[in-house]
C-alpha cells in the first residue's frame, strides 16, 4: 500500500539536507513525499534578500523536488521570524490533515535557530489537535495520528539525538547531491559566504557539484558512523556495519508509536 511521507522543515533546503535520502527512497519504492518550508526563506542570503530571494529560493526548492519526483511546498512566512502562534498552528494542522501522511519527519525542539525551534513546536502543538473535529473545522479532523520523528542533529542538551532508525542512503546519494545542488543561493553563495569559505567555491557547474559531493559524503559517513548500533539492528551484522552513508531519525512521543509493526511499514527498505 503506497505511503506517504510529510517532511517540515524550517527553511527551503531543510528537508532534502536531513532527510532526502529516506525522501528518494520513498519515491523511488512509489510512495508519495511532501516536503515543506515554513518560512519562505527570504533572510537567507548576504546580497540578495527580500522578495527576489524568496521567489529564487522557491524555484530551487520546487527544483530540487522534481529531482525526486516530490512536490516542495514553502508557506508565505518570513525567514528567521517564525512564531508558535495560534494562526501558524492552523495552518499546520490544515497541512496536515490535508495532505493525511503516514510518517512526519521534523526539526527537534531543542535547536540553535530559532525557525527550527518554532517550527518542532508547531508540529509538536498540531499533533493532537488533527484529531480534533472543533479545531480547525475547514478541515476535516483526522481519526489517528501519524507517527512523527526528529531529523537529526548533534545537538547535546537537554539531552542529544536519540534515534532508533537509521536507513542506508548509499544507493540514492547522487539523488541527494543533485537535490542539493539545486540550492545554489545556499550551498555555494549564502553558507558558503556564513562560514568563511566562499573563496573556496568552485567555479563550474561540474566542479561545483562534485565539490559539494564530498562534503554531503563527509557528512552522511560520519552520521553512519555516528549511529552505526541502529544500523546494526535495522540491517543485522553484516549489512548494518557496511553501511558508508546514513541518515538517522528519533520518535516523538507526540505522535502514534514508532513500535517495531511502524517500523517495517514505515521503513519497508530498512530490514536485516
Amino acid at each position: 500500500m503506497p505511503l506517504r511521507l510529510l517532511i517540515i522543515g524550517a527553511h527551503p533546503d531543510d528537508a532534502d539536507y536531513h532527510a532526502g535520502g529516506t525522501a528518494a527512497l520513498y519515491c523511488a519504492a512509489g510512495h508519495t513525499v511532501r516536503m515543506v518550508s515554513l518560512t519562505n526563506g527570504d533572510a537567507g542570503h548576504h546580497e540578495q534578500p527580500g522578495p527576489t530571494l524568496a521567489k529564487r529560493r522557491l524555484g530551487e526548492a520546487t527544483a530540487a523536488g522534481a529531482v525526486i519526483g516530490a512536490v516542495y511546498e514553502l508557506f508565505d512566512i518570513h525567514d528567521g521570524e517564525l512564531q508558535p502562534t495560534l494562526e501558524n498552528r492552523w495552518e499546520v494542522i490544515d497541512l496536515i490533515r490535508s495532505f493525511d501522511p503516514d510518517l512526519i519527519l521534523t526539526h527537534r525542539p531543542n535547536d540553535y535557530h530559532p525557525d527550527h525551534r518554532y517550527t518542532s513546536q508547531l508540529v509538536q502543538d498540531a499533533a493532537y489537535m488533527i484529531t480534533v473535529p472543533a479545531v480547525v473545522p475547514r478541515t476535516k479532523h483526522l481519526m489517528k495520528n501519524p507517527v512523527i520523528a526528529y531529523l537529526p542533529d548533534e545537538f547535546q542538551k537537554p539531552y542529544p539525538f536519540a534515534p532508533t532508525v537509521a536507513v542506508d542512503v548509499g544507493p540514492v546519494l547522487d539523488k541527494i547531491v543533485a537535490m542539493l545542488h539545486c540550492h545554489t543561493s545556499q550551498f555555494y553563495e549564502w553558507l558558503a559566504y556564513n562560514t568563511g569559505t566562499l573563496d573556496q567555491v568552485p567555479k563550474t557547474d561540474d566542479q561545483r557539484r562534485a565539490w559539494l559531493a564530498e562534503q554531503v559524503k563527509a557528512r552522511l559517513r560520519k552520521q553512519a558512523d555516528r549511529f552505526r548500533e541502529q544500523l546494526v539492528k535495522c540491517y543485522g551484522p553484516t549489512r548494518g556495519k557496511a553501511v558508508e552513508f546514513a541518515e538517522a531519525f528519533e520518535p516523538c512521543e507526540y505522535g502514534a508509536p514508532l513500535d517495531d509493526a511502524a517500523m517495517r511499514r514505515l521503513f519497508p527498505f530498512v530490514s536485516a
